[in-house]
């Protein structure tokens, strides 16, 4: 295992990105978008994408990538977490790339290389790596089927769409029907995608894409999910200095000192376990199991981190103007994307063989 500290680069890296979402994505700005029913910051996308180059962090170079790795991916998805910006960089710069990457096709990778292109895979959000994954009809070059839960699709302009025939095809989303369907986080919203006729490119094997799309997924989901618990820690600690009860702080009072001091426990454990992912995706050492770890840890602990976040804040925590409730439902929707904590750490006692008797 590497060293799993940040690099002056990746701080770097975060800086730069924190620094355009403190600009361009104020938490007062993500909820009039979600309220808006057009909650994709399209315009924040083509500056992290195009102006920045982060939309091609995983491709290499010679298709017209970065050629970073998983662990620069995951210091963006932290800072994205912490602004829960309303942009399809999971989605598209993580699990499509992936996709694509294992199957080799250098001409789409290019196209979401830029940012220009968004791609999602069109498999459900819940579903965990290596588990089953509905399939559309393949009949005569064209597809046929309703596929549910897709993150992100009403964004898409290619869907990365598993067929029956054992092969993941390139679909127009203009070539679909995409259909909202109620979402707990606005900020990722989910749609119902049917395909009736599409025409599709096969672009490869849709086992191995898949897989390999579903494990990077859940292992830089986790540094999502340390930016969003972190967020909640730092605001908390921030709002109890302040606010006051008998004319002292009630940050001072020694039953939440207690609770935050937990809580801080275990945002530093998360940090660990999600940094682990990282860098088990970017060389390959054991990537099954410390990504099983970690997202038998993450979920947990943000949901811990939003929901005390709440109750904390007080009355004004209850309130809609208040951003903490875009976290808690972040948080609450992460629970449940690429697999349940309670997924995964069935994953993890299979992977080292300690299953249950």
């Amino acid at each position: 295992m590497t060293d799993l500290l940040y690099s002056e680069e990746e701080e770097a890296l975060r800086a730069a990105v924190r620094d355009l979402l403190t600009d361009h994505c104020a938490a007062a700005d993500v909820i009039a978008r979600v309220e808006s029913g057009t909650p994709h910051d399209l315009d924040l996308w083509k500056s992290l994408a195009g102006s920045m180059g982060l939309a091609g962090l995983l491709i290499p170079e010679e298709q017209g990538g970065q050629g970073a790795s998983h662990r620069e991916a995951a210091v963006v998805l932290e800072e994205l977490g912490r602004a829960v910006a309303p942009v399809p960089y999971l989605t598209s710069a993580v699990v499509a790339t992936e996709a694509l990457l294992a199957c080799g096709d250098a001409e789409l990778l290019g196209r979401l290389a830029t940012g220009r292109t968004i791609g999602v895979l069109a498999v459900g959000l819940h579903v965990a790596p290596g588990a089953e994954v509905r399939t559309v009809r393949a009949e005569g070059g064209l597809l046929h089927g309703e596929l549910t839960g897709i993150a992100d699709a009403a964004a898409a302009d290619v869907l990365l769409v598993p067929a029956d025939d054992g092969g993941l095809y390139a679909v127009a989303a203009d070539a679909v029907t995409r259909t909202p369907v109620p979402s707990l986080d606005l900020t990722r919203p989910l749609a119902t995608v049917t395909l009736d006729g599409a025409p599709g490119r096969r672009v490869g094997d849709a086992a191995p894409a898949v897989r390999r799309a579903l494990r990077a997924a859940a292992g830089l989901l986790a540094s999502e999910q340390l930016g969003v618990a972190d967020w909640a820690l730092t605001e908390t600690v921030r709002y109890l200095k302040e606010r006051k009860q008998f004319n002292r702080p009630v940050g001072g009072f020694q039953a939440l000192k207690h609770r935050l001091a937990q809580l801080w426990l275990e945002v530093v454990s998360l940090r660990a376990a999600a940094r682990a992912a990282a860098d088990a995706l970017a060389t390959g050492e054991d990537a099954d199991i410390t990504v099983a770890v970690a997202q038998a840890y993450a979920a947990p602990v943000a949901v811990h981190a939003t929901e005390e976040a709440l109750q904390l804040h007080g009355g004004i925590g209850m309130t809609w103007e208040h951003p903490v409730h875009l976290y808690l439902k972040r948080a609450k929707a992460g629970s449940l994307a690429y697999g349940t904590a309670g997924a995964h750490r069935e994953a993890l006692a299979e992977l080292v063989d300690l299953r249950a008797p």
